[in-house]
């Protein structure tokens, strides 16, 4: 056998061998309040678990940043201290701030991190809610405004007494995006990382587009939409993931910024984008927005799509949806 022989009789020998001992391999974990998935292909079943564990670990650090609810979280020290003086923060978590507020400024609002100020007054597990007196007072620091970046200081202030902040309606997609780019970094070519709601698709699965359900939202184990996808942000937000119903009136986390009160008439949005960090705040916004002036951002915006399920479970698609075949 000549010398070139060899080599791609090696080279053939090793592509068998990898391809042979290559695998699909998944775990799923509690991390930032919800269910952290990740499923990938990979040369081997160890490199695959390495690399899993790496967007975990990934996903653990940003929760212990961002969460609201760990007092020694970056995020809750900014609450506790930001209404008095300026709070010198992570480069990390002022770009998310900064991002957020952008999404504020192109929603008119519908889209505000300070709906902490009332959200944290209500326990949908415990089936509780503020009285009417007491909502008012805590809507009216619902101000996104009200949040002061210095970029040359790297600090965040808030304007009102009282005033917080919750990135629950961000943090979930930056955290997805985070994974991927760790796992880009390791070679993986074709995965996907869900928390929650946020979902994100690296290349496809094997040889089809990987097919991504969306949750009916009266249904509890049935799909209302499956779409095939690759390379793509999926973020659904919905009435039925932490609510609960009170003389046949369904109280849940989605809040107006203008009342502190759940929004009605909306039963879901889903986005499609390329980053899991804007699909999860699109999908927020445009529940609050509504059917039409969420349609109508959403085709403002290049690269982005919308599904929304209205409050009778009829399907809305955004314009390059529907163009190419949506319905």
């Amino acid at each position: 056998m000549g010398r070139i022989s060899k080599r791609l009789w090696l080279l053939v020998v090793i592509s068998f061998s990898s391809a042979v001992n290559a695998e699909w391999v998944q775990r799923t974990e509690a991390i930032m309040g919800t269910e952290v998935a990740v499923e990938l292909w990979a040369d081997t079943g160890a490199g695959g678990e390495q690399a899993i564990e790496a967007v975990m670990v990934e996903m653990r650090r940003i929760d212990a940043l961002m969460s609201p609810y760990k007092e020694s979280s970056e995020l809750a020290r900014l609450n506790k201290l930001a209404a008095d003086k300026p709070v010198n923060v992570s480069t990390e978590l002022f770009s998310l701030i900064e991002k957020a507020l952008w999404y504020s400024r192109i929603s008119d609002g519908a889209f505000d991190i300070t709906f902490a100020s009332a959200g944290q007054l209500y326990d949908y597990r415990a089936g509780q809610r503020p009285d009417e007196k007491t909502l008012q007072q805590a809507a009216a620091l619902i101000d996104f405004n009200g949040v002061l970046l210095d970029q040359k200081n790297v600090t965040v202030s808030f304007s009102h007494p009282g005033m917080r902040i919750d990135l629950g309606g961000i943090a979930k997609g930056h955290a997805v995006d985070r994974g991927i780019a760790i796992l880009q970094q390791q070679g993986i070519q074709a995965a996907v990382v869900s928390a929650g709601g946020d979902s994100r698709m690296l290349g496809d699965r094997g040889d089809r587009p990987w097919v991504i359900g969306i949750k009916h939202p009266r249904a509890a184990n049935e799909q209302a939409v499956k779409i095939p996808l690759s390379n793509t942000a999926l973020s659904t937000s919905g009435d039925y993931e932490r609510f609960y119903i009170e003389d046949g009136v369904r109280y849940h986390h989605i809040l107006d910024p203008r009342s502190g009160k759940s929004v009605e008439a909306i039963q879901s949005v889903s986005i499609l984008a390329p980053l899991a960090v804007d699909s999860d705040a699109l999908s927020t916004t445009v529940f609050v927005l509504g059917i039409e002036k969420g349609l109508a951002l959403v085709n403002r915006l290049p690269g982005i799509d919308a599904i929304i399920i209205d409050g009778s479970g009829k399907l809305h698609y955004s314009k390059e949806l529907l163009m190419s075949g949506g319905e």
